[in-house]
């Protein structure tokens, strides 16, 4: 597909049953496994559908430099598809994501650039300074620069739509009921819930969204406004992007990290499921959705990426106790 032996292995990832969530609500909770793509999350398909598109087209040149504002997994995706189609990538990101991820983007090549956390409406924000940072790169590299631009990008959810969608199709026959998901940028609940919404318009799409994001309103209740906090990285949204917009959501529910955070811990313990709090607030919303529709039928979620990404907060008592969270009795860790 892309000329690299490697970039051609993101996507067909398996779905895996969650045996106790299963069992719990009678229906079948399935988790469409996205952080065994290549560079470990489900931003390895919004970064290739990214770049793909931006190679055919010509705005990404041949040894161009890719330039992104990023919370991290998208950076480690385009770090990598960029490594391995021959672009050097620099990744803006505010400086308060966790070190692990910082680290794996260096790994992976990228020049990261940190700057302080403000809201979207600062010139400052992360998603601004790389813009003004692509165009500076493209008037002064010899090959020019491009700015993945995730949030409005909508190459995003079209891989989703072509990809994603189409593979929880496949995997279950046909027979999925519902899907749901939080979002960041909102392309991989935008483009899924287009592609089986085309398949099947009965299916019910749903919105897991997180504390400290506004999208559960706006589906709710026509508003964007932001409530509670979390400590989810990556998810949830103070503006509905372009991704996002017009996406068929059926059902919204805000989730309280003192449901998803205890979950992600049951996950290690019972399912031997090493995922990030993302995935605990995905899988809970499933929950709900399963409690929705009723005994009998198949739910799709995404496990985004592993706990590894976030282990200095995540299995920090110290941490975690000046949010309300604790770990549970028998971590031994």
């Amino acid at each position: 597909m892309s000329g690299s032996a490697l970039v051609d292995c993101i996507g067909n990832t398996p779905l895996i049953r969650v045996n106790s969530l299963s069992d719990e609500t009678g229906c079948e909770i399935l988790g469409k496994a996205e952080f065994m793509n290549p560079g470990g999350s489900v931003k390895d398909r919004a970064a290739l559908g990214i770049v793909l598109s931006a190679r055919e087209s010509g705005a990404l040149k041949p040894g161009g430099v890719i330039v992104e504002g990023t919370a991290g997994n998208t950076g480690i995706g385009l770090a990598m598809v960029g490594s391995a189609l021959g672009h050097r990538t620099v990744i803006v990101m505010p400086d308060n994501q966790s070190a692990e991820k910082i680290d794996t983007l260096k790994a992976f090549g990228a020049e990261v650039r940190l700057i302080p956390a403000v809201p979207y409406k600062n010139p400052d924000h992360f998603v601004h300074t790389s813009g003004r940072l692509a165009e500076e790169l493209n008037a002064s590299e010899p090959n020019g620069a491009f700015w993945a631009n995730q949030f409005e990008n909508l190459d995003n959810r079209a891989f989703h739509e072509k990809t994603t969608g189409p593979e929880i199709w496949e995997q279950t026959d046909g027979k999925v009921d519902g899907f749901i998901c939080a979002v960041g940028t909102g392309g991989t609940l935008g483009g899924v819930g287009r592609a089986l919404k085309e398949l099947n318009p009965d299916i019910t799409i749903g919105l897991s969204d997180p504390g400290g994001s506004g999208l559960h309103n706006y589906f709710a209740n026509g508003e964007v406004k932001i409530e509670g906090s979390s400590i989810s990285e990556g998810i949830g949204n103070s503006r509905v992007t372009a991704n996002l917009e017009g996406s068929p959501v059926d059902i919204s529910w805000q989730i309280p990290d003192d449901e998803a955070v205890p979950l992600v811990y049951d996950l290690i313990r019972h399912e031997g499921l090493v995922l990030g709090g993302s995935s605990g607030i995905n899988l809970i919303g499933a929950t709900r959705l399963a409690r929705e529709l009723g005994p009998g039928h198949t739910i799709v979620t995404i496990l985004c990426d592993s706990a590894l990404r976030y282990k200095a907060r995540l299995f920090n008592r110290e941490y975690l106790a000046s949010k309300g969270l604790s770990l549970p009795d028998w971590w031994a860790g």
